[in-house]
């Protein structure tokens, strides 16, 4: 019989797997396996995520990561961008290839193409430098004049391992996409047998407990079911209160609902948010609503008491603004703005000096 498990022990037991509960020493290379890579269609996003889990993240700590090709920038989970390890985008990228697929055959048309020639040309071409997709296109236009160059170099990022080379992707530099394959990058071939058990594992390792549904979400996977079912005595289950079946790892941890969850800034695109099909453990629906009203570009948001808070802006001259709808008790507002302050040391360009504002949403 399944435990019952209610929103607020969800809420704590991801916020744990997240490393939001409490800050981690763990290496940064570590974190990045542990939370199975982050989204970084943004390039400063990681940045911003590992800030606020673990200790003492210094900026230069993940792009020497970078520079070593101890980590790289692809399309994996939801065909979106995400900073995973090497070893995990050689394992990762071959299970996530239908997702790609599907992704491919729903916008762009192909008929007629011999896929197989493109890309061959393609790989030649980008293994023998990293190439921008001005240059892939340009290249593709002359070489099959005949074929939308646009239409074929997606269909290179969607069926060649590409990733997305530095300086792309570095602290503080700004870059256009140069891409190239994983296999050249890395020096070596993508896992020929990964297993989508050990995916689905991990998973609920960093993101747990999940339904299947969730898994879904967060991969954009079909036929998943099969894969938890197998797993199913290798699982704890756990019924949520509305009667759906969680799955986790036996030992993950689950803390106290009531263990204390301290304010933390999430860049504009987290996993921690965005991974469920039923993203209620991490927010109030009577606060969901006034979110609309904000104007301006939102390039985060603010977790207090493990729940969505507010969202960040910056202002004039630099400024972090944090609207939140609703009243807010003064201890909350101070708590907020002394962690605004803090992330403030990580996104202030040299020479600044901005302020924080807190602004509630009229």
């Amino acid at each position: 019989m399944s435990d019952l498990i209610d929103r607020r022990a969800l809420n704590r037991a991801t916020l744990a797997r997240q490393l939001l509960l409490e800050r981690s020493s763990m290496p940064v290379l570590d974190a990045v396996v542990h939370l199975v890579g982050l989204q970084a269609q943004e390039p400063p996003d990681p940045y911003a995520g590992l800030w606020s889990r673990l200790h003492a993240f210094r900026p230069e700590q993940l792009a020497a990561l970078l520079e070593e090709r101890q980590v790289v920038r692809l399309p994996l989970m939801r065909s979106t961008i995400h900073l995973v390890s090497a070893e995990d985008c050689l394992t990762i990228r071959p299970l996530v290839q239908p997702v790609l697929d599907a992704e491919l055959a729903r916008y762009r048309d192909l008929t007629g193409v011999d896929v197989e020639a493109v890309l061959a040309f393609a790989r030649e071409l980008v293994e023998e430098r990293p190439r921008s997709a001005r240059e892939l296109r340009a290249a593709l236009a002359a070489q099959f004049p005949a074929h939308d160059p646009g239409d074929l170099a997606y269909a290179c990022r969607n069926l060649l391992a590409f990733v997305q080379v530095p300086p792309r992707g570095l602290w503080g530099r700004s870059s256009q996409v140069i891409s190239t394959t994983a296999e050249s990058w890395l020096g070596r071939p993508l896992a020929q047998k990964p297993s989508l058990e050990d995916l689905v594992l991990r998973y609920f390792g960093a993101f747990g407990p999940a339904t299947v549904a969730d898994v879904a979400t967060w991969s954009r996977l079909t036929g998943l079911r099969t894969v938890v079912e197998r797993l199913r005595p290798r699982l704890r289950t756990f019924r949520d209160e509305r009667g759906r079946e969680l799955f986790d790892l036996p030992e993950a941890p689950r803390p106290d609902p009531e263990t204390p969850a301290p304010p933390r800034f999430l860049p504009e695109y987290d996993n921690a948010l965005l991974s469920h099909a039923d993203r209620s453990r991490f927010r109030l629906q009577e606060r969901a609503q006034g979110f609309s009203n904000v104007e301006g570009r939102i390039r985060g948001t603010v977790l207090h008491d493990g729940f969505v808070f507010g969202v960040w802006q910056r202002g004039p001259e630099g400024t972090l603004v944090v609207r939140y709808p609703g009243r807010a008790a003064k201890r909350t507002l101070a708590a907020v703005e002394s962690e605004a302050r803090r992330f403030l040391g990580l996104i202030a360009a040299d020479g600044e000096t901005p302020g924080v504002e807190l602004r509630p949403i009229s």
